[in-house]
């Protein structure tokens, strides 16, 4: 079978439009999705009493998958941590459209450059105004410790989440 170029050209067309309709959308299929209203998100955590984890992540972010299967998918499935902590993401550079902790319009970039988020994976731990409740954590680090770092930042957030329920 001989393939012309305009054939070649389709197909290979064809190839990147399927995989940039799919790319954007892996890490909303493996349960941390991203948040498009963080108003919202704060008042559900709030109606939960923990903390809000927002990921900061990229497409094609080897580091950022690699939190995601090593540490926030088993946390989320873990009932324990629905009792700690609600994680949400947002990715760096994106014109995702997404609603800030205020109310207002801004996007995905837009709301990680408010936070001076360089690198990705950042994981910030924000309490129900938007502020955050802990030391953020940049890159993924030493893995042997990576739990317990990130374990230490929702006990700060939850911390604080609670010291405020209480005021």
């Amino acid at each position: 079978m001989k393939m012309t170029a305009t054939k070649i050209t389709s197909l290979f067309m064809f190839a990147i439009l399927a995989w940039m309709t799919h790319a954007p959308v892996w890490a909303d299929a493996v349960g941390v999705p991203f948040s498009q209203n963080l108003q919202a998100d704060a008042r559900l955590a709030k109606s939960r009493g923990v903390p809000l984890l927002v990921m900061f992540s990229s497409p094609h972010c080897a580091y950022c998958e690699r939190v995601l299967n090593e540490f926030l998918l088993p946390m989320q499935r873990n009932p324990d941590y629905a009792k700690k902590v609600l994680m949400r993401q947002a990715e760096v550079g994106s014109d995702r459209k997404l609603i800030d902790f205020a109310g207002k319009p801004t996007t995905n970039g837009g709301f990680a450059v408010l936070h001076n988020v360089m690198l990705s994976p950042t994981l910030i731990v924000f309490d129900y105004q938007g502020k955050e409740a802990a030391e953020p954590l940049v890159g993924l680090g030493p893995v042997d410790y990576y739990g317990g770092y990130l374990d230490s930042a929702i006990d700060a957030g939850l911390a604080k989440v609670h010291a405020q329920r209480l005021n």
